[in-house]
């Protein structure tokens, strides 16, 4: 057991080595179920076969104990340097293949069924969500609110909350699967969305929007235009260059292209079915739904609502729309 052990903990370490170096794509969902079913079986085994071993062993050593002092008080010999605690302690003791397996199921299947089916943490690599999100953000994103899905499979087994224009979203990203993305809901299924000359449409009517004072970017020390726009229910800020272009340059091909008419004023898509339209709020520093195409439901990780930490600015903690 101890070089099987060692041979499967071996793999983990290799696994997550080269995920982290680059050299494979890793899926931190299916390394998370694997290390609960392996741990789950050693910890079973423990329960019900190696640790009512130790437990007999430690009884034998007990019986054994007690025999040798009765055939010593025959003799005569009454006081006899018997102490067998040490030996008791060892024999209890879990072996390490087993301390490194066993004895931390329960630790990661707390964290498994955390991550997978509540609250999942997630931290803003870039800067296509500013001025809601920031890099550096780590943040919270809720698993349950469209519904719970089953790890790995990413199947729906609850409805949940439909998902509403507005929401910002964590979605695995269509042309990259293994790759999470953030970004809001600007279209849902049958919707119209119009995004020309930097003004955003939905079925025909003009989404409000306010100016507000401008945004000072401490990353690239300058200042950017705000605006205040309403989506749905949802009130929130967005940033827009003007020295960018309003038409859509390098747009790949994808799935349902066909529903998008691209022009040098911006892009018009009709969301197909069970897909939905994502946009960045830095409207010109977001790669989106504008240039990779829709989201379909299967892709989607969970609702993103409270930021829990930000190391550079503490500031930064709280909820956000």
């Amino acid at each position: 057991m101890q070089v099987l052990t060692a041979f499967i903990l071996a793999a983990f370490c290799s696994y997550a080595g080269s995920w982290y170096l680059g050299l494979i794509e890793g899926n931190f969902a299916l390394l998370m179920l694997m290390a609960v079913v392996i741990s789950g079986v050693y910890w079973v085994a423990e329960r019900f076969y190696f640790w009512p071993q130790r437990l007999k062993a430690v009884e034998q050593l007990d019986s054994d104990k007690s025999k040798r002092q009765q055939e010593l008080a025959k003799l005569g010999i009454e006081r006899t340097d018997t102490d067998t605690g040490e030996a008791r302690q060892q024999l209890l003791m879990q072996p390490w293949w087993l301390d490194w397996t066993a004895g931390l199921f329960p630790v990661i299947l707390f964290i498994f069924i955390l991550r997978s089916f509540l609250f999942e943490p997630f931290k803003i690599p870039s800067g296509s969500m500013i001025p809601t999100l920031w890099v550096g953000d780590l943040i919270l994103v809720n698993k349950f609110h469209y519904g719970v899905r089953l790890p790995v499979a990413n199947v729906k087994v609850t409805e949940g909350t439909p998902v509403a224009r507005g929401d910002v979203m964590v979605f695995r990203y269509p042309p990259r699967p293994s790759v999470d993305y953030i970004k809001r809901v600007v279209g849902i299924p049958g919707d119209e969305v119009a995004y020309l000359n930097k003004k955003l449409t939905i079925n025909g009517q003009a989404v409000p929007t306010e100016s507000v004072p401008e945004f000072f970017d401490e990353s690239v020390m300058r200042y950017s235009k705000q605006f205040q726009e309403k989506l749905g229910t949802k009130t929130h800020n967005l940033l827009v260059d003007d020295d960018r272009p309003a038409f859509i340059p390098g747009a790949e091909d994808f799935p349902f292209k066909d529903r998008c008419n691209f022009t040098v004023e911006g892009v018009t898509c009709k969301v197909p079915e069970g897909h939905y339209f994502m946009m960045g709020d830095n409207r010109d520093n977001s790669l989106d739904s504008r240039y990779w195409g829709f989201v379909p439901d299967a892709n989607i990780v969970g609702k993103a609502f409270f930021v829990w930490m930000n190391f550079g600015n503490l500031g930064r903690i709280g909820g956000f729309n």
